[in-house]
């Protein structure tokens, strides 16, 4: 039983940390100038962490965040199946915006240690 909720605990701290790293990113990003038009925003493919506006670009925003390199750099987990989801929700958001002729981006933003690596059109 005590593993059980072992589990759970770690899933809830794991969970404020990534609430924390997309705060950083937010931050980081409307202090770049960006517009924020959306976190966390969900549907049945998947969920995008960060919508924001860079200039006329809409740039959809996964957050990784790591408080080690010991499995690699956050932006490794970002591998081709969260790409191809990723992209799955960004056709669906601007599906439902009516912003289908926009131009788009699709970055990465690497939280470390409070330090934030922003990778632009990083695929």
């Amino acid at each position: 039983m005590e593993d059980f909720y072992s589990k759970d605990v770690r899933k809830v701290e794991n969970k404020i940390k990534g609430n924390i790293g997309e705060f950083d990113a937010v931050e980081f990003l409307k202090d770049k100038g960006y517009r924020i038009l959306q976190t966390n925003y969900k549907t049945k493919f998947g969920e995008i962490d960060i919508i924001a506006q860079d200039g006329n670009v809409i740039v959809f925003v996964e957050v990784k965040l790591r408080s080690t390199l010991a499995y690699g750099r956050p932006i490794e987990a970002v591998d081709a199946r969260k790409q191809r989801k990723i992209r799955k929700v960004a056709e669906f958001y601007l599906m439902v915006k009516h912003k289908s002729e926009s131009d788009v981006r699709f970055d990465v933003i690497e939280v470390l240690d409070n330090e934030v690596n922003h990778e632009i059109n990083a695929f």
